[in-house]
């Protein structure tokens, strides 16, 4: 398990240096298979693919989450970060203002799914690189 690039990846996302596609890429070579972020504590969890786990926590001052989850904030907060219009630090506060209160990153099956504080979720696919086809 590399803990220091999990912990690199996890610093340089909450400055705001990476771009998505580039925190994945990284995580899946240190070993990382899904990861939990839980907006609520700041601490993210990182479940690797030999069956370990690694918890890290947040710099990012957290804001308090909304009681009400707005899934079009969401969705715009997700469509800005894929536009590189949107990076991490803004993601999160747009995500806690929508009501986000973890989301759950799945590398390995290109998904994230989010979760309201009511059990309200969404979930994303990762978007296909142009070059693929179905």
């Amino acid at each position: 398990m590399n803990t220091t690039a999990i912990h690199e990846v996890l610093t340089e996302s909450q400055a705001g240096k990476l771009i998505f596609p580039e925190v994945v890429r990284r995580l899946l070579e240190a070993g990382v298979e899904s990861y939990l972020c839980d907006l609520a504590t700041g601490a993210e969890t990182f479940y690797m693919l030999d069956g370990k786990t690694h918890l890290e926590k947040m710099t990012l001052p957290l804001a308090p989450i909304a009681e009400q989850f707005f899934s079009a904030e969401l969705i715009a907060a997700i469509r800005g970060a894929q536009a590189d219009t949107v990076r991490y630090p803004e993601f999160v506060k747009r995500s806690t203002a929508a009501g986000v209160i973890a989301y759950w990153a799945f590398l390995t099956g290109k998904k994230v799914i989010s979760f309201g504080r009511k059990g309200e979720s969404h979930t994303e696919e990762f978007p296909r690189p142009t070059h693929e086809t179905k």
